[in-house]
This record gives structure tokens, C-alpha cells and sequence, in this order.
């Protein structure tokens, strides 16, 4: 039933090599993060000349693992190990980067949806740096259970 339409699609993206020695291949690929945290700071837009602007805050996960031979979970936590990783997110979207300018606080507790972006820019003292962003398309606001309880 789907074999026609899917067959038509292969060929229309896929050269065969017998064509021409560089044929071209376009495939799929994913570039997808998924974050659950809690905001480090409070927002910031910035605008490049000549650019759209942007909001950018921090963005903290955490990694807990139980050191030791029981990996059963206990009450106790004493042996309970923690890693925070900081990711610098940034908003594009009008709309949504509006509404992370207004709405995003330090402390916020959020997901976040977007790509892995891998960049270069020039600091201050002009030395060119490397920078690895998450580009947000969809921010979704958790209550704050701690305020709740409050």
C-alpha cells in the first residue's frame, strides 16, 4: 500500500552511485536535548548588530549516583554522590524568547527543549573561544514545590 509513494520519495533524495562519482546522499540525522532543572540566573537579552536578538540564562541538572555495593535505594543518604552540570541555554524564537525574558527567574524549575549548538566567539581581550549552547524551541514552567509548600 505504501511502498509506491515510499519508493518515489527514496529516489527523488537518492542519487544512485552509478550516476556520477560524488553522489549526493541526503539522510536524516537528529540533534535533540531534553533538560530538566532549575534556572541559575536570571535572564539576559542580548542583541548582535545586524542580528535578532536572543535571551540566555544558565540552565542546572543534576546527576546523583550511590557509591558503595547496595545500589537498592535507601533512606539513608549518606553515601548518595551529586554532579551539577551547568548548560547556557538560548531563545531565538520572538515569541518564546519574549516570554523566557519575562517569566524565566533564577531558582525556576523548567524543561527545556532544543539542539546542541557548537560555536566560536571573540572574548574582550579579543581571543577567539569555543561555546556550546542549547537553542530552546520549546520551555515548559514546573511548579516549585518548595515555594508551594511555603
Amino acid at each position: 500500500m505504501f511502498r509506491r509513494p515510499v519508493l518515489q520519495v527514496f529516489h527523488q533524495f537518492v542519487r544512485h552511485e552509478s550516476e556520477i562519482a560524488s553522489s549526493l546522499v541526503l539522510e536524516r540525522s537528529l540533534n535533540r536535548v531534553q533538560l530538566l532543572g532549575r534556572v541559575g540566573q536570571d535572564p539576559v537579552m542580548r542583541q548582535v548588530e545586524g542580528k535578532n536578538p536572543v535571551t540566555i540564562f544558565s540552565l542546572a541538572t543534576n546527576e546523583m549516583w550511590r557509591s558503595g555495593e547496595s545500589e537498592v535505594y535507601q533512606m539513608d543518604l549518606g553515601d548518595v554522590s551529586q554532579k551539577t552540570t551547568w548548560h547556557r541555554i538560548s531563545v531565538f524564537r520572538p515569541g518564546l524568547r519574549d516570554v523566557a525574558y519575562q517569566y524565566v527567574k533564577k531558582g525556576s524549575r523548567i524543561y527545556v527543549e532544543g539542539k546542541v549548538d557548537y560555536g566560536e566567539y571573540t572574548d574582550k581581550n579579543n581571543v577567539r573561544r569555543q561555546a556550546t549552547t542549547i537553542i530552546a524551541d520549546n520551555i515548559i514552567f514546573l511548579s516549585d514545590q518548595t515555594k508551594e509548600k511555603a
